[in-house]
């Protein structure tokens, strides 16, 4: 599962025990966090992850930066940048399970529909938005494929989680353009690096007409039709293994517009993502 709890939770207000709750409903055993940490209080933020998983009794690693991992299952050792972590399960079988939370801003979908937002320039074509996003977080892709490839030959069960702040090449196509779903077909390089290396986006496995199910994540806060907004999938869960099945890939939300899994009132800005795999 992945899961921005939207500032360690707070953001929301609603108690953190609400947050655990959409982890309970999705019935996840592995959960990457983004914005794992609360607001600073004292020169500290605390870390409100942790408190989840302690309400939940799993365990839990810290990544840095306000990502983590927290889990049922026994967490063997982190990989060598903190990208992820070796996971046994209770069969004994062991997964590697990578979270991310990559760079917010300029973000290409508010910089092509002229959104002000952070320090992004106002670009008009497929080209300057690829480069655009390469520029915001084409050195975090590159690290976390790396620290991937250190940490789990090929063989091994992985899967990687996260909020990419970025659209996938999957949504972005022909077919949403003509569907008025994107405002033009973008080949996303974020989401294209990581197939490029082995894994597979659980949803778009499951859900592969991207018209007809759009499978938005960001962002239950505003209407999709919000002139200072832009509604897109930016929360995935990506596997990779030889043998590994997919059998369900569920939206956590607000009501069921939007979501498979109903948690009200919801706690975060973003809507989390599960899958269900099946492995060999």
């Amino acid at each position: 599962m992945t899961f921005n709890l939207w500032v360690g939770g707070e953001s929301g207000k609603q108690p953190l025990s609400q947050s655990a709750k959409v982890i309970t409903a999705a019935k996840a055993d592995i959960v990457g966090l983004q914005e794992a940490l609360g607001t600073e209080v004292g020169g500290q933020r605390p870390d409100r992850g942790r408190e989840i998983a302690s309400l939940l009794g799993w365990n839990y690693f810290a990544q840095g930066y306000g990502r983590a991992l927290l889990t049922r299952h026994t967490i063997v050792e982190g990989s060598p940048r903190k990208w992820g972590a070796r996971i046994r399960l209770a069969s004994g079988k062991e997964v590697w399970m990578f979270n991310v939370h990559f760079a917010p801003a300029p973000y290409q979908p508010y910089q092509l529909l002229r959104i002000p937002y952070g320090n992004g320039r106002f670009i008009s074509t497929s080209a300057e938005a690829v480069e655009e996003a390469i520029k915001s977080r084409g050195d975090q892709v590159r690290e976390l494929l790396e620290d991937i490839r250190t940490a789990a030959s090929l063989g091994w069960p992985v899967f990687l989680t996260g909020d990419f702040n970025e659209p996938s090449h999957r949504d972005w196509t022909d077919r949403a353009n003509r569907a008025g779903l994107c405002p033009l077909p973008v080949p996303y390089p974020s989401t294209l690096a990581v197939e490029k290396a082995g894994f597979r986006d659980a949803y778009r496995v499951v859900w592969p007409d991207e018209a007809a199910r759009t499978g938005w994540t960001w962002t239950p806060t505003t209407l999709p039709n919000d002139p200072k907004d832009r509604h897109d999938r930016i929360d995935f869960v990506f596997y990779r293994g030889t043998g590994i099945v997919v059998r369900r890939c569920e939206v956590v939300g607000e009501d069921r517009k939007f979501a498979d899994i109903v948690v009200t009132p919801y706690p975060s800005d973003h809507r989390a993502v599960v899958g269900t795999f099946v492995l060999p």
